[in-house]
């Protein structure tokens, strides 16, 4: 005999909605993917000054150099795209 209870397949707004009022989102997690991006490593040659500017950024947000550079690479990335859909747009 075939099990008929199959779990519903929900969004992810969804599923939060669920666990917002209160209601057991468990069965929607298996733990058995991965929710980390795949990360690599990368050699990056920069200036001493340009290292002493991101150091006291670092100092001044409380992260690590690492933190710093990846914050700012992705808002340069975000920027990029923002301007180029813009681009897009009007013509």
């Amino acid at each position: 005999m075939m099990n008929t209870d199959r779990q519903e397949i929900l969004t992810a707004d969804e599923i939060a909605e669920k666990a917002m009022s209160g209601e057991d989102i468990s069965l929607y997690f298996t733990n058995k993917g991965k929710m980390n991006p795949a990360v690599h490593k990368i050699q990056l040659e920069i200036s001493s000054d340009m290292l002493q500017e991101l150091d006291a950024f670092a100092t001044e947000l409380n992260v690590s150099r690492q933190a710093v550079i990846k914050i700012y690479l992705r808002q340069s990335l975000d920027n990029h795209y923002l301007a180029r859909d813009r681009q897009r747009q009007q013509n």
